[in-house]
């Protein structure tokens, strides 16, 4: 018997059947790398396959790097070509390729194209985080949390870890739910985040990373302090992995890699800090900070650091502390959601 067998089953009937929602007839493109798990994209396309979908799998050289960096080993115009005729693109790939010169083609040229990004999942990622999610409720927990913060003028973030840091949101700032679902075209990501891009201007303080920090460190053995100020990061401090972490900025050589991308709450039951990014933007309490690329700013690259055990203040109102919500309907719904 091999490790999760059977709830990967499970799992992957899920993934295809009830958030990609694939039809008969419809194709499906899983792209994968030589570090993904054969089982992981073999079980994806067997399901698709019941389904009476047609999967497609294309496995390609994993890149040293990922986003655009990956292009020149990328065999684009062909995989350009099979997205623009896909219904659904499932990308697998440990190295995430969905920044890339050919996925930005094939998305914005195919309108009916449903992306659902799961970067780098294993066996216990689509077990812990796809096959034993209670879907609906989490939803509700996601909804309820971005209407919560986008409410909020000012924010306050710190953790044990040492981050202090405050921003304002901007009034027109646009919140993204990850709950699951990628019934729909466009670009969707597993269940378990909100997202949005505060006034960067206004983000000065602390950031402490020490969940992880991907590119280029994975989990982090020792913190990487970022001082910000308006919105970018002028020193890093820390020990080897935040020397690692300035020296690939530094090589990048790009303004908008050390500007924020995005803050985003990370909160999916069974996420575990693993070095897979997908999965550590969701352990439950986390914060995440990206920097870099973002869809309507180019770049490079992207890359995002965990900050762990989060406590967020809105309007000077304590909502979370070290994780845990203070607001009576959430930590309910929490309660009920940690249950596996």
């Amino acid at each position: 018997m091999h490790l999760y067998e059977l709830e990967l089953v499970k799992a992957c009937d899920i993934l295809t059947r009830e958030l990609l929602k694939l039809k008969p007839g419809e194709t499906l493109v899983i792209t994968a790398d030589t570090e993904n798990d054969e089982r992981v994209v073999n079980g994806v396309a067997g399901a698709a396959f019941a389904i009476g979908a047609k999967p497609m799998v294309i496995w390609l050289p994993s890149p040293i790097t990922e986003g655009k960096m990956a292009d020149p080993i990328l065999p684009s115009e062909s995989l350009i070509g099979a997205l623009k005729g896909a219904d659904a693109w499932f990308p697998l790939n440990n190295k995430q390729i969905l920044d890339s010169t050919p996925a930005g083609i094939a998305l914005k040229e195919n309108k009916k194209l449903r992306h659902l990004e799961l970067t780098g999942a294993t066996v216990g990622t689509m077990v812990r985080c796809v096959g034993r999610v209670n879907y609906p409720d989490l939803k509700i927990l996601l909804n309820e949390l971005a209407n919560a913060t986008k409410a909020a003028k000012h924010i306050r973030m710190t953790t044990p870890a040492g981050t202090d840091l405050e921003f304002d949101n901007h009034p027109d700032t646009e919140f993204s739910i990850s709950d699951g679902y990628a019934d729909k075209p466009g670009i969707h990501f597993m269940a378990g985040q909100v997202g949005w891009l505060p006034d960067r201007e206004s983000i000065n303080g602390t950031i402490v990373f020490d969940g992880s920090l991907v590119p280029p460190c994975g989990v982090l053995d020792e913190p990487v302090h970022l001082t910000m100020k308006s919105g970018e990061i002028v020193k890093i401090e820390g020990g080897a992995q935040a020397q690692e972490y300035e020296v690939w900025l530094n090589r990048l050589n790009h303004p908008q890699m050390r500007k924020v991308a995005h803050a985003t709450y990370g909160y999916l039951p069974g996420a575990r800090l693993s070095g897979k990014i997908a999965e550590d933007e969701r352990v439950w309490g986390c914060t995440v900070w990206g920097f870099g690329a973002t869809r309507n700013e180019n770049a490079p690259s992207h890359n995002d650091g965990i900050c762990l055990t989060t406590s967020v203040w809105l309007d000077d109102k304590a909502f979370i502390d070290k994780g845990d919500f203070l607001d009576e309907k959430l930590a309910k719904l929490a309660e009920k959601l940690r249950i596996i």
